[in-house]
């Protein structure tokens, strides 16, 4: 016994199986605590004071379509100036969103000029954006409907795997988010998905995950939640790091799909359930404001 206690090899194999098993009881206890705080933070508690409490406020699928993509879109600084910003955009609109819209009714509301409407955006980068958003309801008839038919008119056109049999036949987000950025071209949304696409990976969570207090799912049937990708920013990026979920300090898109790739490990049906974990860890360390 002494013999192979003190053979090098035999403390060589000692050593690599000791920080498996630290390894491995490290996840286990990282699993615990997201899978704890996912169930504690993804209520109907979580609605108040969240973005996706405006789209909860108004009734018919492309009400609700249409008030989560712009309020997406400004859900970025803080919470107690794009709260208001959107909640003045529901007011304009009397509850219907989608008619507002379509009709061009939020023409009179916006000033064409150049003036700030939030942050970095002004009232004719706004009225871009409603133009675009305005254009797909004419052409398509939602938003939905236009990544469906431009998804799979890319699919034909270059033959590619855009819509993946391995995932029922649905849509990746990914294609999804490819569609939307090309769609709005850069006008308030990201002009590609180089970058992480945070709001937009917002947005998707909401039109696509099922059997949650928050999200909709109205888009259950033609994207595929386990494709679904991290919404990063900063605030993530630091949780994720804390967690050893990932260690960087990159906010792209590569870094988006890696750790969701980490997450899916826990929640391989539903990987952005770590999403409400994430921010529960914030919350509870102090990250989140």
């Amino acid at each position: 016994m002494f013999f192979y206690y003190f053979n090098p090899l035999f403390q060589y194999y000692l050593n690599v199986n000791h920080f498996e098993f630290r390894k491995h009881f490290y996840f286990c206890s990282m699993k615990e605590t997201i899978i704890q705080l996912a169930k504690e933070y993804e209520t109907t508690d979580f609605i108040n004071g969240d973005p996706s409490w405006f789209m909860h406020q108004v009734e018919g699928e492309l009400n609700k379509e249409a008030l989560a993509f712009v309020a997406s879109c400004f859900s970025y600084g803080s919470r107690k100036q794009f709260l208001p910003k959107i909640q003045s955009l529901l007011d304009a609109s009397k509850g219907d969103f989608h008619k507002w819209i379509k009709e061009g009714i939020f023409r009179k509301h916006i000033a064409n000029n150049d003036d700030c409407f939030y942050r970095l955006y002004s009232n004719r980068m706004v009225l871009q954006l409603l133009n675009k958003l305005q254009l797909c309801y004419e052409q398509h008839g939602s938003m939905k409907q236009m990544i469906k038919n431009l998804a799979e008119k890319d699919q034909n056109k270059q033959k590619n795997k855009t819509i993946d049999a391995e995932n029922g036949g649905k849509i990746p987000a990914i294609s999804a988010l490819e569609v939307i950025t090309e769609w709005f071209q850069g006008n308030i949304v990201p002009k590609n998905t180089s970058s992480s696409c945070k709001r937009l990976c917002m947005f998707l969570r909401w039109m696509v995950r099922t059997n949650s207090p928050v999200d909709l799912g109205l888009w259950s049937d033609i994207i595929d939640r386990r494709t679904l990708i991290m919404p990063l920013d900063t605030h993530v990026m630091q949780q994720a790091n804390r967690l050893a979920l990932i260690n960087t300090k990159t906010t792209s898109m590569a870094t988006a799909l890696k750790l969701t790739k980490e997450v899916a490990k826990i929640f391989p049906e539903d990987p952005l359930k770590a999403d409400f974990a994430l921010f529960g860890y914030g919350v509870n360390s102090g990250g989140n404001q």
